[in-house]
């Protein structure tokens, strides 16, 4: 029984003791949101105790996340006598804190400087790596040569964490001092050449911000750059994009060759071309023909075809900007084969959040300006749903307009209905009615699309004439009058149905959209034409009429009375008579006392007695011009005395003929993602567009042109230590890493002929003989044959001596002979 209590009553101490500690962590919790005076967080970090300091960095380092750096500045002095403690968790909350405030006490932070140093040495990697990183972050340019040798300590790490801090690091010291630039880019190599492809995404961003110029850096490691670049972090993968993009066209020419098109149509061409080809017509109609039959195919680069297969396994990643990163490599590099495979991925992207939905539209908006076709088996992604924010749906609707012509006709019909269905005035937005109006005169505007497409866009947009919104009616009006731009000869009915429905528009400027149409068509068919009727129609309420109404109703006069005169051109001046009786005539003006008295009897005077009656035509223009005289709009009234400057005088109908009556051209509405055609896919300027500058963001940059064939690299730059271009591809376009024992034989291999054929070259740099090269390099020798040779080495060098000795003592005997006889003369 004693036992019994005694295990009892430990239950309830065991009990007590977790509820109290549960207590304690719930009020930690409460205390932790809770924000400390000041003075009580100063006594925290001055605290002996390890657990007060924890709980006091853990408290600054949350406010300087949430408030800015002037907030927790005070504490600067107190976290820095921290950064000596053996306690991991608070060295590196000091490291993260000194990391954001250095900056602003950078005096200060360098009593910390040698702490940091011997931090680089800790057995942690973490903690290495976070010491270069907070000792690099530290902007004093004093410092700039302890950070270098901080950097070379972390390139020579056994631990990738650390040199990729090393890696990020390079550019910070490079800013703090230029002058550091040489060492830096051979660590920067060294670092871009690292087997771990978790330290080669960091040293390719930190190419592209220190030297993205010195292509010579890449050449060595194009390859393994390439081969690690599947298993790299995703900001590394965009890194390593990028780069390649500026690399294969400053080292890749754009090579391009001719084949036949398989096409049914070029055949038959070809062969009717052959057929009906005269005797003594020319080649060069021949070659014409040929060159109709045939395309330009891209020719990839080996090194190039390796770096887009490599790519294809990108296009699943779960990072939207990688997947946009491929599409942009395909568009620029690649070929349209390649590029058909990122279309699936692009349009995945439509399924994200609202804002990344929006910047993939852009992007995808301009892979279809470029090439629409393979969009079209997508069109369901790019109907209008309900929720659809207005830029989402504007992207949408370009992108219908843009495969439409590519579409089949059960697809373009559901298109215009799913355009027309959004036309219609309701409770729609107006800006979606809008939209939509402009979207269906750019399907019937499209160079493909056939004359019956384009008359059912056409009945679209006249259906809409009849409606109360006089937006909606200024709008169609307006695609309407493109349209018959484009063909007027076959819209003769169209204009006259427009001039029906004035008395029903409302709105100027539909009003003033018809009667310019009507002024335009004037002189088509003058026995038939109603201009002169529509305008006697106007001419009864035109003092009602809107201002852009009313200019247009003016230059409907002068455009009817245009086509008037040169119809019913007026009389020619009489020709002058004869010599004599011109001589008479001007005797009788002398005499009689000028032109008071003077009657001549010209046949015109009956002529200029039947003009007194005005032509209607005429007496409605004069009625235009009366009534424009008394207007209050002084746009109107400067315009009416030109048209009656040019009108009143024979000598200027032709000008005022050229003036109104010239050709109009073409109205072309264009996309509207056309302006922003220009912008590079993925960046931030194509989605900002005209907002961010002529020449796009600040910091944005274009792609550089392909080099030109014959100035570019030697590719053989680009083969690694130990490897060929037969070890790297293999017959699938697939890349092989060889083992370091295979360049080990490799390596030995390559020697041992060099060996054999000439040891003593190698050894002193004289040749031995031809004759003994000859006869060694058939076979490997053994020591006792190289001992043998050397003795022979000897015995002839030996022999030479003797020679030069005889040979110098008959020099001496014969200098002394010629100096005795000399003496005896």
């Amino acid at each position: 029984m004693e036992s019994i209590s005694r295990i009892s009553s430990m239950l309830e101490t065991a009990r007590d003791l977790t509820l109290e500690a549960a207590r304690d962590a719930s009020s930690a919790r409460k205390t932790s949101s809770r924000m400390l005076p000041q003075a009580q967080l100063k006594k925290l970090l001055d605290s002996r105790s390890e657990r007060d300091v924890l709980e006091g960095l853990r408290r600054v380092v949350t406010m300087s996340s949430r408030q800015p750096p002037s907030q927790t500045l005070p504490f600067f002095t107190s976290v820095i006598k921290n950064i000596a403690s053996p306690s991991l968790p608070v060295k590196k909350l000091v490291y993260i804190y000194l990391l954001q405030h250095a900056e602003h006490e950078p005096d200060t932070a360098l009593l910390s400087i040698n702490t940091i140093q011997k931090s680089l040495t800790d057995s942690n990697p973490q903690l290495r790596a976070l010491a270069l990183r907070v000792m690099s972050g530290i902007r004093v340019p004093v410092i700039s040569q302890i950070v270098s040798l901080g950097i070379k300590r972390g390139v020579g790490d056994m631990s990738p964490y650390v040199r990729r801090a090393a890696a990020l690091a390079i550019p910070k010291c490079y800013s703090l001092d230029p002058s550091t630039e040489p060492q830096l880019l051979e660590y920067l190599s060294l670092l871009l050449g690292d087997k771990q492809y978790f330290v080669t995404g960091a040293a390719v961003a930190a190419f592209l911000e220190m030297c993205p110029n010195r292509m010579d850096l890449i050449h060595p490691h194009y390859r393994s750059l390439i081969r690690k670049l599947v298993d790299m972090d995703e900001w590394g993968q965009l890194a390593t994009l990028h780069l390649m993009m500026t690399y294969v066209r400053k080292c890749f020419p754009r090579r391009t060759k001719k084949v036949r098109k398989p096409l049914a149509n070029a055949t038959s061409n070809a062969k009717s071309t052959r057929t009906t080809k005269g005797f003594y017509d020319s080649d060069s109609e021949s070659d014409s023909s040929q060159d109709q039959g045939t395309e330009d195919v891209v020719i990839l680069d080996p090194d190039l075809e390796l770096l887009l297969k490599a790519c294809q396994p990108l296009l699943h990643s779960r990072n939207s900007a990688v997947v946009i990163a491929v599409a942009r490599t395909y568009l620029y590099l690649g070929t349209p084969t390649f590029l058909s495979t990122a279309i699936g991925p692009l349009i995945s992207l439509l399924r994200s959040a609202s804002d990344l939905q929006h910047i993939a539209l852009y992007n995808i908006v301009q892979v279809c300006l470029a090439y629409p076709e393979p969009f079209v088996k997508y069109y369901t992604h790019f109907l209008v749903g309900s929720t659809d924010a207005p830029h989402i749906w504007r992207l949408k609707l370009e992108l219908l307009t843009l495969i439409f012509p590519y579409a089949p006709a059960r697809l373009q019909s559901l298109i215009l209905a799913e355009l027309s269905h959004f036309s219609h005035s309701g409770s729609q937005d107006p800006g979606l009615v809008r939209e939509a109006v402009r979207a269906i005169g750019r399907c019937a505007q499209s160079s493909v699309t056939t004359p019956k497409t384009s008359a059912r866009c056409l009945r679209l947009l006249l259906a809409h004439i009849g409606s109360a919104d006089a937006h909606l009616v200024a709008e169609s009006l307006e695609v309407i009058r493109h349209l018959i731009q484009r063909d007027p000869d076959n819209h003769r009915t169209t204009v006259v149905r427009l001039a029906k429905h004035l008395d029903a528009a409302t709105s100027p400027q539909a009003r003033a959209s018809i009667i310019w149409l009507v002024g335009e068509f004037a002189g088509l068919d003058p026995e038939n034409n109603i201009a002169a009727d529509v305008l006697r129609i106007l001419a009864k309420g035109f003092a009602d009429e809107a201002e852009p109404a009313k200019l247009q109703i003016v230059l409907l006069a002068a455009k009817v009375y245009v086509h008037h005169i040169n119809a019913n051109p007026p009389p020619e001046p009489p020709k002058p008579a004869e010599s004599k009786s011109s001589h008479s005539l001007l005797d009788d003006f002398h005499e009689e006392g000028g032109f008071r008295d003077l009657h001549l009897d010209s046949p015109d005077q009956s002529t200029m007695k039947e003009r007194e009656i005005l032509h209607p035509t005429e007496a409605l223009y004069q009625y235009i011009l009366l009534l424009t005289r008394y207007d209050t709009s002084y746009d109107l009234r400067d315009r009416a005395r030109v048209y009656k400057a040019l009108l009143s005088t024979p000598s200027s109908i032709q000008l005022a003929s050229l003036l109104l009556l010239a050709p109009k051209p073409v109205p072309q509405t264009p996309s509207p993602s056309e302006m922003r055609k220009g912008y590079v896919l993925g960046s931030a300027s194509l989605v900002v567009g005209q907002e961010g500058g002529v020449g796009g963001l600040k910091g944005y940059e274009e792609l550089p042109p392909w080099v030109k064939e014959g100035e570019e690299p030697d590719p053989r730059l680009r083969d690694e230590v130990g490897l060929t271009a037969t070890n790297v591809y293999e017959a699938g376009g697939g890349s092989r890493s060889i083992t370091a024992s295979e360049r080990l034989d490799a390596a030995a291999s390559s020697r041992v002929p060099d060996l054999a054929v000439s040891p003593a070259r190698i050894l002193n740099g004289v040749g031995v003989g031809a004759g003994v090269g000859a006869a060694s390099a058939g076979k490997e020798k053994t020591l006792d044959e190289w001992l043998e040779e050397g003795d022979d080495d000897d015995d002839e060098s030996e022999e030479e001596t003797d020679e030069e000795d005889e040979s110098t003592e008959e020099e001496t005997e014969s200098e002394g002979g010629s100096e005795k006889d000399r003496l005896m003369k």
